[in-house]
């Protein structure tokens, strides 16, 4: 979502850091750049005017004239105030309430609601080990209850049995009832919404606020409405008091104004983001890495929680050593292919990866994308246990057969087995005396990334022969040690660019 204000605000901060001293003008236009990339991304204009005028005062103070690199200063205290601008600190969903505790669901019709609510559910069962019940309160839609039910069998939540007639209130008062009864710690009220803000539905929510006495109310608000989005969540917090916001479609193409206007506008904090349509694509707004993702610093924090979260940790680990010593076969290969699968595809993987906005024109000319991951999967899968434990076997009538097998060219099984050695050279390199640098060598690059500081580099190399990382501690090919120098058919960077010959200085 936030891929065109990234680009521009990239493109500013180049032209900065690559300055040896900044002077007054040079920050004046800087800022003129970033109000215009923040307008064109649909902040509101009174946000980006306290932002850019924050940001201007601490830019041109004393703290950046006399610092070593005042352009890389710049920028840290453009990533301070958005961190400052979304939130500052993380704000989970607050449970510390006598149970069963009442979480109501509000927000136009469209916003995801519904599937949010089994998202919201999903989430509590299994990361805070709480029994939840859903229960729909929308009995104007047709089929609103229907789908809940749905979503709940799907998901094993349970949800209220719909009783023909009943209205909100009713259902509300009947759904505490039964928590209270069934001995459940969270009830989730999914109200119903409207295509627009409007005295009856607000008259309607007012009523079972009263009536459920909520703990939370939770905004779940579109990202891809821009700035209307705004205007909705002032518009809720004025009538009902929101305690937080949830914000779906995060995954789409929006420009990200409603996320960094919603918590300046309305005070409320960002809990939650939709970053998908499968029910365990809902992650926890962390405002640091949110403004990291934005300029161009990846997060790799989230990215190793979800690694931790879908890798099986024993497997991973064997997996591991085997990349260590640069054994690992081409059935270890496809274990590392769907793991990427499961960790969002490459371009969830990528959007987490420092410095990877850089290389978009590199990734975009390489055709990378999950296809290209699930062709190399059937490519292996079409092979013999043999083949796969020894890929030296593979002579031309084989891969011939192998490419008629998985509906592929030969062309394209001969550069899985070259990324195959490739990446087993690299990891080689990696797991020897030269560690980090054996790693950027292996490359094409010779040399250090300039945002990588000394630190950072004996950490990855610490993590890396600890066996916690490579693979991100889940199964990623030299993710942890070399923060994206491992992806398959990498030869150095990403699947079919060959080894890129990227220029870096080292500190």
């Amino acid at each position: 979502m936030f891929e065109t204000l990234s680009d521009r605000l990239g493109n500013i901060f180049d032209g900065l850091t690559r300055k040896g001293a900044l002077s007054d003008s040079d920050v004046q236009t800087a800022m003129r750049e970033v109000r215009r990339a923040l307008l064109e991304a649909d902040v509101s204009l009174d946000v980006v005017r306290s932002f850019t005028d924050r940001v201007r005062n601490k830019a041109i103070g004393q703290e950046v004239v006399k610092s070593i690199t005042p352009g890389q200063m710049v920028v840290k205290i453009v990533h301070d105030e958005l961190v400052k601008t979304l939130g500052s600190e993380a704000e989970v969903i607050d449970l510390n309430a006598p149970a069963p505790v009442p979480i109501m669901m509000v927000g136009l019709q469209g916003a995801g609601k519904t599937t949010t609510t089994a998202k919201v559910a999903r989430r509590l069962q299994m990361r805070n080990k709480v029994k939840v019940l859903m229960a729909s309160l929308d009995t104007r839609r047709p089929a609103a209850q229907e789908q809940l039910k749905v979503l709940g069998e799907q998901n094993e939540i349970a949800t209220l049995p719909i009783v023909e007639g009943q209205q909100p209130v009713q259902i509300a008062k009947r759904a505490m009832d039964a928590a209270k009864l069934g001995g459940y710690d969270v009830v989730i009220l999914d109200t119903a919404g409207r295509l627009h803000v409007d005295e009856a539905l607000m008259a309607e929510t007012e009523e079972v606020r009263k009536a459920a006495n909520p703990h939370e109310i939770l905004l779940v608000a579109d990202a891809l409405t821009g700035q209307d989005a705004v205007n909705v969540a002032k518009s809720f917090d004025e009538r009902l008091g929101i305690t937080g916001i949830v914000l779906t479609r995060v995954d789409g193409d929006g420009r990200g104004g409603a996320a960094l206007s919603m918590r300046a506008v309305t005070g409320k904090p960002i809990k939650l983001l939709g970053v998908g349509e499968k029910a365990d694509e809902l992650e926890e707004f962390h405002p640091e890495r949110l403004a990291g993702r934005i300029l161009g610093m990846g997060d790799i924090v989230s990215l190793v929680e979800k690694a931790a979260e879908t890798v099986d940790a024993e497997k991973a680990k064997k997996v591991a050593a085997k990349l260590k010593k640069g054994t690992f076969d081409l059935d270890d290969l496809k274990e590392q292919l769907l793991q990427m699968q499961k960790l969002g595809g490459m371009g969830g993987i990528m959007g987490m990866l420092p410095g990877i906005g850089k290389m978009k024109k590199q990734i975009a000319a390489s055709n990378v994308d999950d296809k290209m991951l699930l062709k190399q999967v059937a490519i292996i899968q079409s092979m013999t246990k043999k083949e796969k434990a020894n890929p030296k076997l593979l002579n031309a009538s084989r891969k011939k057969r192998i490419a008629a097998g998985a509906g592929s060219e030969v062309s394209e099984v001969n550069k899985l087995l070259k990324s195959h050695r490739q990446m087993s050279d690299m990891m080689k390199k990696m797991g020897g005396k030269k560690g980090m640098k054996g790693l950027f060598d292996a490359m094409g690059g010779g040399a250090l990334p300039e945002d990588m500081s000394p630190e950072m580099m004996a950490e990855a190399e610490k993590q890396m022969k600890s066996g916690s990382l490579p693979n991100l501690g889940s199964g990623m090919p030299g993710l942890g040690a070399g923060l994206g120098g491992g992806l398959p058919g990498m030869g150095g960077g990403l699947p079919g660019l060959g080894s890129p010959k990227v220029k870096i200085k080292r500190k």
